[in-house]
């Protein structure tokens, strides 16, 4: 039998649904919220409101921001010429905490995989062929984790941009096999975007 209220168990239980929180983790969580509700679980709260209200998807790009397109696509200092291919949201973060790229962006929202039933119809690859086609457009960086499924969606999108007049390329293998772009430190993440090469 549980010592907490049933409010409490509802907020330790959503707290447990996110990244790197188990159940003991999210107690602890919820605890200290609930300890410091002025300085940390009512700021928390209304800043979890604003974001639901007010962070959308950028239909250019798939990055999050309040306005759309996002800041990057805003930015008129990058570069027009050259799209970065990510998974994730997160993977679009940790390239620009690198600073190692100062072109465009566009999320697939995942990779290919068999096994968990996503297919191509389930990315966001339509409009990167669109934006692939632009005569702007000199060069696509596949820039997927180094998994399998990553790899497969590399090697399917390299044959979809076949046929268009743009430089297909991946970042060098200073990625691990394996690893994760949100996990890797800045420097590896660096050298691997000067040394990519066709893919």
């Amino acid at each position: 039998m549980s010592a907490a209220g049933p409010e409490i168990e509802r907020l330790i239980q959503l707290l447990s649904r996110l990244p790197g929180l188990g159940p003991r983790s999210a107690r602890r969580a919820a605890l200290q919220m609930l300890q410091k509700r002025d300085t940390v679980m009512r700021p928390l709260a209304e800043a979890l409101a604003e974001a639901a209200d007010k962070i959308k998807a950028c239909s250019t790009c798939g990055n999050l921001d309040v306005a759309d397109p996002c800041a990057v696509c805003s930015d008129y200092r990058r570069d027009d010429k050259i799209i970065c291919v990510v998974e994730t949201v997160g993977d679009l973060w940790a390239l620009e905490r690198a600073g190692a790229f100062k072109g465009r962006y566009h999320v697939l929202g995942g990779v290919l995989s068999a096994l968990d039933g996503v297919g191509p119809e389930d990315l966001n690859l339509a409009s990167l062929i669109e934006r692939a086609r632009s005569d702007e457009v000199r060069e696509v960086i596949l820039a997927l984790n180094a998994t399998v499924d990553g790899q497969t969606t590399a090697h399917f999108i390299s044959d979809k941009l076949a046929n268009l007049s743009v430089d297909i390329t991946t970042l060098a293998r200073g990625v691990p096999v394996g690893g994760e772009l949100d996990y890797l430190d800045d420097g590896t993440l660096s050298a691997a975007f000067r040394s990519r090469r066709p893919a």
